[in-house]
């Protein structure tokens, strides 16, 4: 019998059973299941993709490690009412920027048990990073861009605009500006989601995303000369 890691076959399995298990008792049993079913295959998925992503940027980081490019699936239950000790989801990003990680633009990849997306921007702004890109989409000239992106993916009826969170113009921005709507997100991305994993398991996964990024970078590229 085979003895081979089908990606992300195996790791749909996982975080299902996990999902229905979510314990520190069952992860314990089946830390061989994690190992081979999730981490290798996502070590394996970073390292391949990334070798892709650099046709885009060779900037772009890639570290086939938990922490790095592949979140853990630990939570943080501290200050949670949710004391389930595992995420359900298997999340890798590959970012670009000087800053630390989750300060930078990416290229976002998520599989949890019913569905899966791949999103391209800033997810939240810091304080500074908020201040300064209000500052740039200030500008007409800058802001037309980043609309004119944004238009782009909203024409394509595949692709979602995410990281508009406010209701009203900032104080001091007039909200009468041509371009107020841009005023008004915390953080700004493009995503496709999909509850058809046979997009993802009947063709080669990295090629997959490969072109799906591709087809998001600009976002991603436009936050990475501007922002980070």
């Amino acid at each position: 019998m085979k003895n081979e890691i089908t990606f992300p076959q195996s790791t749909i399995k996982f975080l299902t059973a996990l999902s229905k298990n979510n314990s520190k008792e069952w992860f314990e049993k089946n830390r061989i299941r994690f190992d081979f079913e999730f981490l290798q295959p996502a070590v394996q998925f970073v390292i391949d993709l990334g070798e892709q992503l650099t046709r885009l940027s060779p900037n772009i980081y890639a570290i086939p490690k938990i922490d790095k490019s592949i979140f853990r699936l630990h939570r943080d239950v501290r200050f949670s009412k949710n004391k389930a000790p595992f995420k359900t989801n298997m999340g890798l990003y590959f970012w670009e920027g000087s800053g630390k990680k989750m300060e930078c633009s990416g290229l976002y990849f998520h599989i949890e048990p019913k569905l899966f997306f791949l999103g391209a921007g800033m997810y939240q702004f810091t304080k500074d990073q908020l201040i300064k890109y209000r500052e740039i989409v200030s500008n007409p000239a800058k802001a037309k861009e980043l609309n004119d992106l944004a238009k782009k993916f909203l024409k394509n009826k595949k692709y979602q605009l995410g990281g508009k969170t406010y209701k009203k113009t900032p104080r001091g921005f007039d909200p009468d500006y041509v371009y107020n709507e841009l005023l008004l997100h915390s953080g700004f991305y493009v995503y496709y989601e999909s509850k058809d994993f046979s997009e993802l398991t009947k063709k080669d996964p990295i090629s997959f995303s490969y072109k799906t990024f591709k087809e998001m970078y600009s976002v991603h590229k436009w936050f990475v000369e501007n922002i980070v």
